[in-house]
């Protein structure tokens, strides 16, 4: 059984027992996190499509670790004027592990 989730603007394959790495989310390693915007539910052949979610359905997940993803460098310039910038960034992730898929009605 897998559930198709939405968090952090992006959507996530959720299958118990699975590591997902996904926009920060509040909370301290080892704490428990619902997250309740499932789209689909997957069990087989029998498959729920939600519109937008699906009732009652929810996937737990575990907080593992709270870690930065790699860092993105961007760079600006304008020909013929001295003009250049640079930066970077690093966007927060949490990595979650899925204890349980809850197909909902």
């Amino acid at each position: 059984m897998y559930a198709i989730v939405k968090t952090g603007g992006k959507q996530y394959r959720a299958e118990k027992g699975e590591t997902l790495i996904v926009e920060k989310i509040e909370g301290e390693p080892g704490s428990s996190v619902t997250l309740d915007e499932v789209v689909l539910v997957a069990n087989g052949e029998n498959v729920k499509v939600g519109s937008p979610f699906v009732k009652g359905a929810r996937v737990q997940a575990e907080i593992v670790r709270q870690a930065k993803g790699p860092k993105i460098h961007a760079f600006n310039y304008k020909p013929k004027k001295n003009v250049r910038k640079r930066w970077g960034h690093r966007q927060l992730q949490t990595h979650l592990k899925v204890t349980e898929v809850t197909p909902g009605g």
